[in-house]
């Protein structure tokens, strides 16, 4: 792509523009806006060897070309409108679709301002050397540009300056290769104007312009393309004709949403509330939205409340009178087991009614064995949606959903796509490929979703590969949890430095730039206590003891905003991407590995240039003083946390190096001692260590909990300490811009149903009226036959718990500042740049507040740092929920591998009862599963019990909290099509053990 800069001319010399309107500011004052245009004649057309334009061009005039249009024998030029960006991008990437393009400023600016993931991809497309794509700046270009006219819309003046700059490149194609006197007539290109709107093409027809407003039709047109094209199609691009009488005579299953402006004003009114839709794991007819007008999450009972929401929709909800609200029911309901004989084709008619009315059936059922002292929740419907959430997902084709007559046939039929997550409903699809992607996983994504259509519409994009091997199933995870995972392109590669791997400290020398400010602390003794194999080491630590009695103690962290600059390529990748997301057998990395495995990285031996926090503390761990300088360090050690601890440990050891990891770690326990004294907790979740064969294979051995030493805690008291240090520091500086974290109190409500399990199964009590108090009622919560008991309920109450936020200081009362988990009045993070985009930007705040540079513009506006933690709170939570579903993978494939029917047999604690099954708990291999019944168990849902008939003891009753023994299996998950984990109970026995 060429860029085109406007330069400033005198205004003799330049058409302008001008339009006048008036605008009312927040105070209410009226006042009057001019806005005035430079427009110009020299902007290129982008046609190579066009000898009208000063600029060179890039895309060649087409004879066909590779993608050849039956319609179009002298070739022809595709200019698509916004409509079929926004509709169809998956088309428009794909490498089988070819046709030159000229993409007009005024759709790339208004694909901009309605999706900017879109936008992102559009740009990422201009970019792509596979792609002949020509951005013409029509609103600049004197004969193209349109002025908005009175009473015209803005979507009708961009529709008018579309067609405009169409018509200019049809008239102007003929004047590149004019006709000679006496020779016979050139071929003259067609200019396409590709549109998925009715009226635009209708006004342009009249025009004299050539359009098709079917991105079908026209994709129809290009022969032996077509075929591979057909699936990327999306059903929302389709034309809809007003005199298709099958549309007209549909029934409606749902509800008609509300338009956005009705919905808004609802919301603004009070009478609509508005949140995020989470469908329910257990029970496919229920979800709920969580407002902040509600203590309990607002239930949805039925697909008719639920309304086509679909997982992590924006939606507005009306809230029923208090008369009709309800409980959750207390059993688990399968979607697939439900709707096994549902039919993709049939569903289309009248089958869809059956379906409901199927339903509304199991609906009444767990109304009429619901308890009736449970705990009612406001319920109510979804009338409007705000902002859909909807993205490609990873799916299997059901095979069952095939037609029979086409079982292995290529001709087009629909079925049904099911994602792999439980969470979201099935996808009808229509696709020419199904036999060839049995046994595939691939990649849906949502189109639209009809009130008159009992499920969403949606399209091929590409396949992943065959389920179960490790590399389709690696990057479904990355997929499923929408996780960047693209290599690092030229232009990001092209900001490191040029040294590339033999980049060192320069030496120091007077008025050398690396060293301005920077203090020499080579000589200190440092180490850095991790993991084993750590490779991106973000942290490393020193103390040594003062002549004045106290302790100098130092955190060091990898400089890495030396080399990240603001706004560069690296730097936006970076934002983008957010955090570095750790599976069990790779890193998808935030920063080139260049950086953060190797020049980032504080490697012992090798100088590095660092951030660094140092306190003077007393012996007590008082704090008299820190300071925060740039400075340059030499790693004497890198430990293991074991080879830390051994190190410590060894009392013949007396060396400098031991004595400083001694001093951290006395200081440390009385800083944990302080921090429990004021309340912070001390909470538990599951983890385990995945053994591997070798880097190579990958392939999981054995699976242990990971075991937690003294040294792991010494550094978890120096990050924090950290931590809080810089949050102080930043956000005395810039008190409407510092990115701080906090983590809000939970409502006590949240914990209700823990208190009243504890209460009852146990006679325990949980106090949760401050953090102080739940701390020291979890240190009670024993039971000295289960030695395990304490860090079960402390798992349960992590559940319990608001996720922790980065946030901007300026955008929340400074009340709500804390931090409720570590009792810590203000908290950022500082630790651990090479991983977490939001460490580089606090890196770059501390920088300014200690006048070592001056801070980026950007790090000055509240919005743009709102957004970017906006996008970082989101990549955040995903890479948890890679990590965790990349381990529950790899101890299925551990287990599978343990013997030729896959069965172990552990110990699991209940943790939930349903009246048809228990969820359980297994600690050492730290997975949940469900435990299913068949027949009508005995439930006691207000003492959390089952009973269950055993041939050995006539009845068992189970309790949550109770140890059991299931029999863990893996097998095909019928949804997934990857290996699921299936627990059976063994002790106690049962009779009814599905």
């Amino acid at each position: 792509m060429v860029e085109i800069t406007i330069r400033k001319r005198p205004r003799a010399e330049a058409v302008v523009t001008q339009r006048k309107f008036f605008k009312k500011t927040a105070r209410g004052k009226v006042i009057k806006v001019l806005r005035e245009r430079y427009l110009r004649n020299d902007v290129g057309c982008g046609i190579a060897g066009c000898r009208n334009c000063v600029h060179a061009g890039k895309i060649t005039l087409p004879s066909g070309g590779s993608t050849k249009s039956k319609f179009f024998s002298d070739g022809h030029f595709v200019v698509p409108d916004t409509n079929v960006f926004l509709a169809q991008m998956d088309l428009m990437e794909s490498n089988h679709f070819d046709p030159p393009l000229v993409l007009l400023q005024t759709v790339l600016e208004e694909v901009r301002h309605r999706s900017l993931p879109l936008y992102n991809r559009l740009r990422a497309m201009i970019k792509s050397e596979d792609k002949r794509i020509w951005v013409f700046y029509n609103e600049f270009h004197s004969e193209t540009a349109v002025v908005r006219v009175q009473d015209e819309t803005p979507n009708d003046r961009n529709d008018r300056g579309i067609r405009k700059a169409v018509a200019w490149y049809s008239s102007h194609i003929s004047l590149i290769n004019p006709t000679v006197r006496g020779q016979r007539p050139k071929p003259k290109p067609t200019v396409l104007l590709l549109t998925d709107d009715v009226q635009n093409r209708m006004k342009g027809e009249k025009e004299g312009i050539k359009c098709s407003s079917v991105v079908r039709k026209y994709v129809e047109s290009l022969g032996d393309n077509s075929s591979q094209l057909f699936d990327l199609l999306s059903a929302e691009g389709d034309e809809i004709e007003p005199t298709n009488a099958q549309n007209t005579t549909r029934q409606a299953l749902y509800p008609e949403h509300l338009p956005l402006s009705t919905v808004l004003a609802g919301v603004r009114g009070g009478h609509l509330h508005q949140g995020h839709f989470n469908a329910s794991q257990f029970n496919y007819l229920e979800g709920s939205v969580s407002t902040a007008a509600f203590s309990r999450p607002v239930l949805l009972i039925g697909r008719e409340n639920m309304n086509r929401a679909v997982q992590g929709d924006v939606v507005a909800i009306e809230v029923f009178d208090e008369k009709d609200w309800k409980a959750p029911v207390d059993q688990v309901i399968d979607q697939e087991a439900a709707l096994k004989n549902d039919d993709a084709e049939d569903s289309e008619d009248e089958g869809e009614d059956e379906m409901l009315v199927q339903e509304k059936k199991v609906l009444q059922e767990e109304r009429a064995t619901a308890q009736t002292n449970a705990v009612k929740q406001p319920t109510g419907r979804v009338v409007g949606i705000v902002k859909r959430n909807w993205r490609a997902y990873v799916c299997h084709i059901d095979s069952t959903s095939l037609s029979s007559s086409h079982a292995t046939s290529l001709s087009q039929q629909t079925v049904f796509a099911t994602p792999v997550s439980r969470l979201l409903p099935r996808i009808r699809l229509r696709t020419r490929q199904a036999p060839a992607l049995i046994g595939q996983k691939i990649l849906v994504t949502i189109d639209r979703w009809d009130a008159t259509s009992r499920y969403p519409e949606g399209h091929f994009v590409r396949a992943l590969g065959k389920v179960e091997s490790k590399e389709a199933e690696q990057e479904s995870l990355l997929l499923e949890f929408d996780v960047p995972y693209r290599p690092f392109g030229k232009a990001i590669l092209d900001c490191l430095p040029p040294e590339g791997d033999s980049w060192v400290v320069p030496p120091k020398i007077p008025n050398d730039p690396v060293w301005r400010d920077r203090e020499d602390l080579r000589d200190f003794i440092i180490c850095s206590i991790d993991p084993p194999g750590c490779q991106d080491i973000d942290d490393a630590l020193h103390a040594r003891r003062l002549p004045n009695g106290n302790i100098e103690a130092g955190v060091h962290i990898a400089d890495v905003s030396h080399f990240v600059h603001p706004e560069n390529p690296m730097d936006t990748e970076a934002a983008a991407r957010g955090t570095t997301v750790y599976l069990v057998d790779k890193r998808i990395d935030m920063l080139p590995s260049l950086l953060g495995t190797n020049l980032c990285s504080l490697r012992p031996f090798v100088e590095r240039l660092a951030f660094s926090a140092i306190w003077e503390l007393t012996p007590d761990a008082e704090i008299v003083n820190v300071r925060f300088t740039k400075s340059v360090i030499a790693s004497k050690c890198a430990f293991t946390y074991e080879e830390a601890q051994v190190r410590k440990d060894d009392k013949k050891l007396n060396d400098e190096l031991t004595e400083g990891v001694r001093l951290l770690n006395s200081l440390a326990q009385k800083l944990k001692a302080r921090r429990m004294a004021a309340g912070a907790l001390n909470l538990a979740s599951p983890e385990v260590k995945i053994h591997l064969e070798s880097a190579e294979s990958s392939d999981p051995i054995d699976v242990e909990q990971k075991k937690l030493l003294e040294t792991n805690s010494l550094v978890e008291e120096f990050m924090l300490l950290a931590n809080i240090s810089v949050a102080q520091k930043i956000q005395e500086t810039f008190p409407q811009t510092a990115v701080l974290r906090r983590h809000l109190p939970p409502p006590p409500t949240n914990f209700e149903k823990l208190q009243d399990i504890l209460l009852k199964r146990k006679g325990l009590t949980l106090d949760v009226s401050s953090s102080g108090a739940l701390a020291a009622s979890l240190d009670k919560c024993e039971d000295p036959e289960l030695p395990t008991f304490n860090t079960l309920v402390r798992i349960l109450a992590t559940r319990c718990m608001l996720s922790a936020e980065y946030f901007c200081s300026g955008s929340v009362s400074r009340d709500t500042f804390g931090h409720y988990g570590l009792a810590s009045p203000i908290y950022t993070h500082f630790t651990s740049p090479i991983r977490r985009y939001a460490d580089v930007m606090v890196h770059r705040q501390l920088a300014a507040s200690i006048g070592y540079t001056s801070l980026h513009a950007t790090l000055h506006s509240k919005q743009h740092v709102e957004r970017s933690l906006d996008v970082i709170n989101r990549r955040h939570r995903m890479a948890q929920m890679t990590g965790r579903a990349s381990v529950e993978f790899y101890v299925g494939l551990a287990l599978k591998g343990k013997g030729e029917k896959s069965v172990v047999k552990e110990e699991a604690f209940v943790i939930r009862t349903f009246r048809n099954g228990l969820g359980v708990f297994v600690s050492k291999l730290g997975i949940e599963g469900l435990v299913m019944f068949k027949g009508e168990p005995k439930y006691d849902a207000e003492n959390y019990t089952l009973t269950l008939p055993s041939a050995e003891h006539g009845e068992v009753t189970i309790a949550v909290f109770d140890k059991v023994t299931v029999h863990i299996e893996v097998e095909k998950d019928r949804n997934t099509q990857r290996g699921k984990v299936t627990m059976t109970l063994v002790d106690p026995p049962v009779a009814h053990t599905l």
